[in-house]
């Protein structure tokens, strides 16, 4: 099997630098790299000119549009491996990656995905604390992720993580990253769009710890700075969910999920009962995010709302 290999990166070379060298490493090949830049980023062109890759068969694919789905789907469109893995240009995959990843494929046909740990480095800290359920959806929407937590042997999963993903081409040859996803950067839950849309295809995702690259979270370059409060970015990430879950859960469990979300919800995206909780430690701040998480919720569901509607019409 041919493996390419996928990084969309913007303004840290530094960062895409270190992930190149962890691709020299592999004990298996890479076949094809190809990363994604941003026409304006002068920083990341710059570095490129100068790189010597040293047999890494590394190809550059430009980009206009801000946004991880804009970079990925130009990417996806050079693609010439039987199992293209994406990962972050802040990430570091272990030695054995590409190995471990086509294990995988090679032994089970229906396999469609496999993710794996993401070992996060907080400044001189590695963040070690185990999970074991990892990249679920439960029957009423709400997200457990925990990828970079995760232990244990493989195992079927519903979702998983940007950082740390692997397809294989076939399965995804007709399936590309929802642009309906807001934000200028991250775009919060583009993964969870993705993998979900493949198991609704048929395909089986897997999660494998053993499957491993370092995480080193680098500077973000839009609305959404990871722990700080953003409103914008707090909505974009409650719309993208929204959005996600309505598409991909079953009419009654829609129904079930709207009225979880708006009563109670989670931390990243709260509902009555989170505000309440989070109330006496967070005050003010407690409101402004209860306040963004309906607005997401609602604007969600219109953007949801309008692509039935859009496409009822078209078949008409």
């Amino acid at each position: 099997m041919k493996n390419t290999v996928l990084i969309p990166t913007y303004r840290r070379p530094l960062d895409l630098s270190r992930c190149l060298l962890a691709l020299q490493a592999q004990t298996k090949p890479v076949d094809q790299v190809i990363v994604v830049v941003r026409d304006t980023d002068t920083q990341t062109w710059e570095f490129l000119a100068q790189y010597s890759p040293h047999n890494l068969p590394l190809h550059t694919v430009t980009v206009s549009l801000p946004g991880v789905v804009a970079a990925l789907n130009a990417g996806l469109a050079a693609v010439e491996g039987d199992i293209v893995s994406i990962t972050d240009d802040d990430a570091a995959p272990h030695p054995d990656w590409l190995e471990k990843i086509n294990t995988h494929f090679i032994c089970d046909r229906r396999l469609g995905g496999v993710g794996g740990r993401d070992w996060i480095h907080q400044g001189k800290q590695l963040l070690d604390d185990s999970r074991q359920i990892v990249g679920k959806l439960q029957w009423f929407g709400r997200v457990i992720g925990n990828h970079h937590l995760g232990v244990g042997e493989p195992r079927e999963v519903d979702i998983l993580k940007g950082v740390n993903m692997s397809f294989r081409q076939e399965a995804i040859a007709q399936l590309r990253f929802d642009e309906r996803m807001r934000g200028t950067g991250a775009q919060v839950h583009f993964e969870m769009a993705f993998t979900l849309a493949l198991k609704r295809a048929g395909w089986k995702l897997i999660y494998d710890p053993q499957v491993a690259v370092d995480h080193y979270p680098a500077q973000r370059f839009d609305e959404d700075q990871r722990h700080n409060f953003n409103e914008i970015a707090f909505l974009n990430l409650v719309h993208n969910e929204t959005l996600v879950l309505l598409e991909n859960l079953p009419p009654l469990r829609r129904g079930v999920f709207l009225l979880w979300a708006i009563l109670v919800g989670t931390r990243d995206s709260l509902g009555l009962v989170q505000w309440f909780r989070l109330l006496p430690s967070q005050g003010q701040l407690a409101g402004k995010k209860l306040w963004a998480s309906l607005r997401g919720r609602w604007q969600g569901w219109q953007t949801h709302h309008k692509f039935k509607f859009n496409i009822i019409r078209s078949e008409d």
